[in-house]
């Protein structure tokens, strides 16, 4: 491919605008012309509400930290590069 052929430095600033204003995601283009197809299905979407980003933001910084998935104290055995999983079991 041609380096002329790659999509330009201010169609991929466009495309990221876009995204972020219409609340998705794209794969990046490799020639202008599927970043120009890209666009125009961008721009086809419609423009997710101003509140909804700000909200959603707020959700994501409230949310509690690690929840269920974190690793707990009583599952690692050792420190740094020598740390194992370990029983997991609780002792009270």
């Amino acid at each position: 491919m041609p380096a002329h052929d790659k999509p330009s430095p201010k169609q991929q600033a466009y495309l990221r605008s876009l995204a972020q204003k219409t609340g998705t995601t794209f794969t990046p283009p490799k020639t202008r012309s599927e970043a120009s197809r890209e666009i125009d299905r961008l721009k086809a979407l419609s423009s997710s509400p101003r509140h909804e980003h700000h909200t959603d933001r707020q959700a994501v910084q409230q949310a509690p930290r690690g929840g269920a998935a974190r690793v707990r104290e009583t599952e690692v055995e050792g420190y740094g590069s020598t740390a194992t999983w370990g029983s997991g079991r609780v002792t009270r």
